[in-house]
Order: structure tokens, then sequence, then C-alpha cells
């Protein structure tokens, strides 16, 4: 952890909310939300079909999610608990630097994958894992290789999630921080057990919605206090607190400038850490499979630029408030400044929280808490048992394997990855580790494998022995410059010494590009002239896919509206589009074009000057940041919120309606069928059971006809 200043000495804070409102969020809400999520799952199973015993509905949708919900997922996939605490946590060490760098260490890299999404949409459909990419080009020795990195990315990130939320969770409820590790992923594993990745991708939604809606009200509610009133007073309460403790590595020890040695460091460490999670996340890949390829670009392209401002907007405003407010008598910890375990735990925000709005600021920090990491929690856990159904038990166990096969494994996968983080977590707090070190040194261990599969994706020379050695040599060159590093500057290798973030960020940038390196050089011996094509000649799927991406019938309530016909008719024109070859290029020259000018916008033409010109923040340049972050903040709940209902949201919530009407209407003995094609009639009144069965009945003739 970044000791930027002596803070010595042990927490004295009482909770501000009682043990049983922890194990009432924790416990109670989790069973309810898992709950209302398999009521869901099997209300459309009844009204459209979505049927979570087929394996391409559990682990891709059917591949026809949309872009509004693509969106709101990619959003949400990185609305960490990290992302809340820790972005408010580097902002109290590094000032306004600290905020801008965690966003620009974010954005980038989701708006780059929209790139390999499409280019894995065009080169192999029929994919559920990155993994299944991996073994087609170079076999399974290559597939075991990176599967141990992303399991290990997976693991670390799951762990990074679980210690700071329940370390909050144990700060304002006082429930017992082991307590809150296990429990925080029992709802999870509820509702992906049954719901799958639509249940994540709907959960991501509810929770993305909630968290938002309370980030907006922070940025309204810290300037209605009397203790702070304005953008013009908060801006005066930091200039006096950077007077009592100016900031080693700031331009003159303020908090109000980009030119700070620690924040541009973090920025680094936190670009390559972010591009490791992304680019080896298999949850990543999951969505993107998951969405329909007109969806791929413009909702990670989306969802990326928008979430920029929750980590700049939120963790400039909550920091500048514990800074500002520390030596208030309300804060918290008054009259002693906060320590640096308080920090290093993520305890900035909440403790801005409750300074601003008492224990309803305490509860909507541990609503926020709760919700980020169970929902981030949900994709990794579908990750991970994706990973141990197709990719372990499909590949070596069992080739034939049916639905039913791969959803049992699933299910096992979503239970023994949800013990087994809470386990891992638990080990790692009881030998002192913490968000802030492993929010510092994740990038060592999920660095190695980007650039080889990058390659894998989008260069065709690269070889076999290249895409198998150079991430085992990345990571031994990150791990070796990491703890050599530590050594050198710390005396010893230690929790402390391995947590600093020059070791870190050394350790972070070794491991992330070394591999290119090794990649180009090994490649060099024997380049590889791998045939795109050869990605096609595999069959993946369990089911045709070609047919359901093409057609709307998943969209509509099968058999139960007359008007289905016409709509798959058009809405199947509009999609076939996207399938066109010319078209699926033309997206991918968009990605790229985003990539490019995100990663220019975001992390190179704004704040590089700013930090070269040593400039420091006068009171109009403040107010006007400030109002800015919250401007985009807003736009990002209306996004987050709005767009996946006028994208699809509101008519598929219109056809439950009347699919569950029809079903009513069925139920009560009116009768049915009175127009050509309605799959629903029948001689006699059926009863609800028997119109799902019909519906399911028709979904196989459909796919017979197909």
């Amino acid at each position: 952890m970044s000791n930027l200043y002596a803070r010595d000495g042990i927490s004295t804070v009482q909770p501000p909310l009682s043990q049983a409102v922890g194990y009432i969020v924790v416990v109670l809400l989790g069973v309810i939300i898992a709950l209302v999520m398999m009521l869901i799952t099997k209300l459309l199973k009844q009204t459209t079909g979505e049927d979570n015993k087929k394996t391409e509905m559990f682990m891709t949708a059917n591949r026809t999610v949309r872009t509004g919900l693509t969106a709101s997922a990619v959003i949400s996939s990185w609305l960490w608990s990290t992302s809340l605490l820790g972005s408010s946590f580097v902002g109290y060490n590094y000032g306004v630097a600290g905020p801008f760098w965690f966003a620009a260490g974010c954005s980038p890299m989701i708006v780059f994958f929209a790139l390999l999404g499409i280019s894995c949409k065009r080169k192999i459909p029929e994919a559920h894992t990155s993994l299944e990419v991996v073994r087609i080009r170079y076999g399974r020795t290559a597939q075991v290789v990176f599967m141990i990195l992303c399991l290990v990315n997976n693991i670390f990130a799951c762990a990074n999630m679980l210690l700071g939320a329940a370390a909050v969770i144990s700060a304002v409820t006082g429930i017992h921080i082991i307590a809150a590790t296990f429990l925080l992923p029992v709802g999870v594993t509820i509702y992906t057990f049954v719901g799958g990745i639509k249940a994540t991708f709907l959960t991501d939604y509810f929770h993305t919605a909630f968290i938002l809606i309370i980030a907006c009200y922070f940025s309204v509610k810290a300037f209605s206090i009397d203790q702070i009133g304005s953008v013009g007073h908060l801006f005066d309460l930091l200039q006096a607190a950077a007077q009592r403790h100016p900031v080693a590595g700031n331009q003159d020890g303020t908090y109000l400038t980009m030119t700070s040695k620690g924040g541009i460091l973090f920025g680094i460490l936190h670009t390559c850490s972010n591009f490791g999670l992304v680019i080896m996340d298999t949850s990543y890949f999951i969505k993107a499979f998951s969405a329909s390829p007109a969806a791929v670009v413009p909702g990670y392209t989306i969802g990326g630029i928008a979430y920029f401002a929750i980590p700049w907007g939120l963790g400039t405003i909550m920091s500048s408030v514990a800074i500002g407010l520390e030596n208030a008598p309300n804060f918290p910890t008054f009259p002693r400044r906060m320590t640096t375990s308080e920090v290093s735990n993520g305890l900035v925000l909440p403790y801005a929280a409750i300074t601003i709005a008492g224990k309803g600021g305490a509860a909507a920090v541990l609503l926020i808490t709760f919700m980020a990491v169970t929902s981030t929690l949900s994709a990794q856990v579908i990750a991970v048992s994706s990973i141990l159904s197709f990719d372990v038990y499909r590949e070596y166990f069992k080739k034939s394997a049916t639905d039913r096969d791969l959803i049992r494994s699933s299910h096992f996968g979503v239970i023994f990855f949800a013990v087994f983080s809470a386990g891992f977590s638990t080990m790692l707090h009881y030998v002192g580790i913490d968000l802030g070190w492993t929010l510092y040194m994740l990038g060592v261990v999920t660095c190695p494998g980007i650039f080889p599969m990058v390659f894998t994706i989008l260069w065709r020379r690269q070889s076999k022995a290249a895409a198998i050695l150079s991430p085992i040599l990345g990571l031994a060159t990150g791990l070796a410059v990491w703890l050599g590093t530590a050594a050198h500057w710390g005396g010893e290798v230690s929790v402390a010494t391995t947590g600093e973030i020059l070791p870190c960020m050394y350790g972070t940038v070794a491991s992330c590009f070394s591999p290119i390196v090794y990649s180009v050089l090994i490649t060099l011996v024997r380049p590889q002239n791998f045939d795109w094509a050869s990605f096609k000649k595999e069959r993946l799927a369990l089911e045709k896919l070609e047919d359901d991406l093409t057609t709307a019938h998943h969209d509509h309530p099968p058999s139960l509206n007359h008007s289905v016909a016409e709509n798959s008719l058009e809405d199947g024109g509009a999609r076939s589009a996207a399938f066109d070859a010319q078209e699926l290029k033309r997206w991918g020259r968009i990605a790229a074009f985003w990539s490019v000018a995100t990663f220019l916008g975001h992390w190179v033409l704004w704040p590089l000057p700013m930090y070269g010109s040593h400039y420091v923040f006068g009171k109009k340049f403040y107010i006007a940041w400030v109002v800015v972050a919250i401007i985009w903040l807003w736009g990002t709940m209306l996004v987050g919120i709005f767009y996946p209902l006028f994208d699809g949201g509101i008519q598929q919530i219109s056809q439950i309606y009347r699919a569950l009407k029809e079903r009513r209407t069925v139920t009560n003995g009116t009768p049915q069928g009175q127009e050509k094609g309605d799959a629903s009639a029948s001689p006699s009144t059926p009863s609800a059971a028997s119109v799902t069965e019909t519906v399911q009945a028709d979904e196989a003739k459909d796919e017979g006809k197909l």
C-alpha cells in the first residue's frame, strides 16, 4: 500500500448500523433477489421460450442480447466494489488525479474489447469461451496454459472484490468480516445456478440501476449540507487540507493537480492490470458471445465510455468530502485522521457517506457495496463454471456431453467456485492482505496472457510455441521484477513491501509487455500462417445457431401471438444483415477506431498535458471539473437504466404481459386459435401447463423445419 502519510493507530469507529441490518442485507436481500431472478427465469421460459435447460440459453442467452442490455451489462461488469471503494481510496491518497486515472485505466480497455468481441463473432461464432478459441488454434497444451491464467485471473478478481466488500460491510454493521465473506456469494450462487448468463444480464441491469441512482444521490447530497454548500467551498476545504498535510509527490503538495507522481504511477499500473482483467476474464467473452453481432461494438463502446464517469465522478466527490471534512466533528474518525489500514480497506467512501448523510449514508453504501459485489461475482462465477463445463468436462471427460450433462457440470462449477473464492479471500485476510494490496498487485498475475491472447484472435502468424511459452515467461518475468524491486526498495519481501506502488507498477508492466517480445521472437523462428476458416470447421454449439441468430423467434413469445410471424420476418431480415461478412468487417473497423480514440482521449490527450504542465486547479476550473463529472455521471445513469428499456426491454415486457394474459384466458376457458398459425389452438381448453408444453413442442417443430 502507498504509505503517503504515517497514520498508525487502531480504528475505534463504532459501526453506525446494527448487525441485524447487515444480515438482513447480506442474507435476506440476497435470497430475495435470487428468488425474484428464479421467478423471472421461469416466466421467460413460459412466455418467450427461453429454456435454461438448454446449454446455449444457459451459457450464451441464445446469442441474441441487444445493445441496450449489453451496454448495461458492460457498465455492471466494471461496477466492482473495488471501483466504488478504490476510486475514493486513490482520490484520498493522490487528490483529483487518483479517480481520473482509475477511470482512465478502465474505459479504453472495455472499448478495445469490442474489437476482440466482433472478431470472435466473425471468425468463430459458435464459441462459448475464449479457451475454445485457443484449443482449436494451438491444441490442448496451450489451452491448459491459458486455462490456468484465466482461473488465476478470476480467483484474484473475486478476492479483490470480496476483501473490499467484506471490510466495508463489517465496518458499517459490525458483522464479522469472515461471515460477510462467506455469506456474500450465497444469493449469487442461487440465481446463477438457476438462471445462467441471462440471470446475470438481468441482475446486472437491476443492480446497475440501483447503484447509479445512489451514486447520483451522493453527487447531489454532498453539496446540500451546510459544511460544504457548494463546489466552490469544497475547493476551499481541499486547499486548507493540503496546508495541514501536503501530498508527497504532488505539485506544491496540493490535492488539486494532475501532476501527481503517485497518481500517474497508479494510472500506469491500473491500466495494465485492467487490460489483463478484461482480456483474461472469460466472462467478458461470454457476454460478447451472448450479444447479437450488431450489439457487440455499440454495446461495449457505449458501456465503456459511459462507465468512465462512475469512478471519476463518484471517486472525486467522495474522496474530496473525506479530505475536506476529516477534521470536522461529525467525521467518523474525529479527532484523528483515518489510519493507513482504514484507507487501504476501502473505508474512505463509507466514512464520507456517513459524514454527509449519517446512518442513511451508511445504509446506502452497504446496499451499493452488496449490489456491486454480487453482480460482478455472478459474472465471475458463470465464467469459471463455463470453463469447468466446456473446457474441462466436455473436452477431457465426456466429448459427447449432452445439454443435461453440461448444465450439471456448470451447476457444480457455480457452487465450487463460490465456496472456493470465499475460502481463498479468507486466507488472504488472515495473512494481512487487504483491498489496497490486491488492487496494486493484481496486474502481476493477470497481465501475462494479454498479448498472446490478443494475437491468437487478431494475428495469424503467432506460432504454437509462442502462444505456450510467452505467457509463462511473461509471468516469470513479472514475478521476478515485482519481488526483486520489493526487496530492493523495502529491504525484504513481505506483505508490506510487495504492496507498495513502485514494485507493483514495475512488476505489472513487466508481466504485461514482456510477452510481446517473447511472442514475436519465438514466432520469428517458425511463424504460423493460420487459416481463420479453420475455426468454423469444428462444431462447438449443441444447437444449430445460424437460424436461431438470424430469426427472432427467441425474442417473441412463440405461438402465443398471431403477429409473431410478421415480427420474425421483420427482425429476421434486420438481423441477417448483421451476419453479412462485409457488415462484420465494417463493425470491426468501427471498433478499431473507437478503441484508438478512447485511449487517446482518456489516457493521452486529456491527462498527459495536464501532468506535464504542472497545472494546479483554480476554483473555476475545479468547479467545471466536478460539474462535468456530475453531468457525465447522470448521463451514465440514464444510459444504464433507460437504454435497455427502449432497446427491446419495453417490447419484451409487453410480450410477456400479452402471453400471460392469453394463458389466463385459456385457463378461464375462452377458445383460442382463431387465427391461422396460432399454435395454441386446441379442440379443448388446455391448462396453463399444456400451453407451456405446446410452446416447447412448437419450438421443437420450428427447429425441425429450420
